[in-house]
């Protein structure tokens, strides 16, 4: 984290019922024009907790950190060359310091993990990248990215950066799995048709126990869905998929990303509690890749979380487990998280990302 002085990238976040233009134009003139990047949000946090209608503003700096913004538009023509050239920036930086991409999308394109995987392929596996997608409130909201003082649609936004500092990712869900793993068997245009060549959403429904209503009853299937992501299985562990909405009448799921033929996943479980321990994990891990004492935190969090955890007080109470005793935070209420350590994967639904700045 950086004061005023020497920072050298701000990262904005815009929460519901902010003018974006507005905000960016007020904290340009705060910072006299630093190199921006951010996005939309459902909302905001910092440590004093969490702000429905909230902008939270974050500025990185310091001695040796380098930075280059880039905002790449068109993004639902080719999420993967969208991916590819916002990593790009990385190979003018050199190989001094230790290095990250950040890097924000709009939350309303499909295939986001496209754009992970394309960064990947200009990084490597030696790159950290962490980031989320856009979100708003209201009913099909439209949902943006902030680079500069443009306000974009359709783009992914990305600063690569080179720093003296460190930079610790942690990434935790708080899911756990429920029965063996399942083999997608038939799928296409966003739908899981069947698991192990049975219905996926009466064997979904049938595994997890799931209500009567659940079978046939919007509203009911997405209360139950909420607490109930698919785990998508990684050498790392599971990435969470979100699973947006049912057709009852072939039977069908449908997850907010491509699961495709031949895919494995694990049906996934989890309460309060576990999302909120599954906070502290985020940081925890955050904290532990570092050697130095950390500066500050930004975390990413899915709006999915937020309505489990719905209460005030528990989303109080995970913005305290995310802050810790000391230090700054600032994140937002995200569409999907962005988080890569290892393997060429890194796109999530319902989970928590945490980057810890050194």
């Amino acid at each position: 984290m950086a004061g005023r002085d020497d920072a050298q990238l701000i990262i904005a976040f815009g929460g519901p019922g902010h003018d974006l233009a507005d905000f960016l134009r007020g904290v340009n003139r705060t910072t006299g024009g630093v190199p921006l990047i951010g996005c939309s949000t459902a909302g905001g946090f910092s440590a004093a907790g969490p702000s429905g209608g909230g902008a939270v503003v974050t500025a990185l700096g310091g001695t040796g950190f380098r930075v280059i913004t880039r905002a790449t538009e068109g993004l639902s023509s080719g999420q993967r060359e969208a991916g590819r050239l916002a990593a790009e920036p990385m190979a003018e930086l050199g190989d001094a310091g230790q290095p990250l991409l950040i890097m924000f999308t709009d939350g309303q394109i499909g295939r986001q993990e496209e754009v992970v995987r394309g960064a990947y392929g200009v990084l490597g596996a030696g790159i950290p990248i962490a980031g989320g997608c856009a979100a708003a409130d209201g009913p099909a909201p439209a949902t943006y990215v902030l680079h500069g003082d443009r306000v974009l649609s359709d783009a992914v936004v990305s600063a690569a950066i080179r720093s003296d500092g460190e930079f610790g990712v942690g990434v935790a869900h708080g899911y756990r799995p429920v029965g063996d793993p399942l083999m997608v068997t038939r799928s296409g245009d966003g739908f899981i048709f069947e698991f192990d060549d049975k219905p996926a959403l009466d064997l979904y429904l049938d595994r997890l126990g799931a209500p009567p209503d659940a079978y046939h009853d919007e509203a009911a299937f997405a209360a139950f869905a909420m607490h109930h992501p698919l785990g998508l299985s990684r050498r790392s562990g599971e990435e969470m998929r979100f699973v947006a909405r049912a057709d009852f009448g072939i039977r069908a799921i449908l997850p907010l990303a491509d699961v495709p033929d031949g895919g494995t996943v694990r049906l996934m479980t989890g309460d309060e509690e576990d999302l909120l321990a599954a906070a502290a994990t985020a940081r925890l891990d955050a904290m532990t890749a570092l050697t130095a004492p950390a500066l500050g935190l930004l975390a990413v969090d899915c709006t999915a979380r937020r309505a489990v955890l719905a209460d005030d007080k528990r989303l109080a109470r995970e913005v305290q487990l995310l802050a810790g005793s000391h230090l700054p935070l600032s994140g937002f209420y995200s569409l999907g998280e962005i988080a890569r350590v290892r393997g060429i994967t890194g796109f999530h639904h319902q989970t928590v990302v945490v980057l810890a700045v050194s």
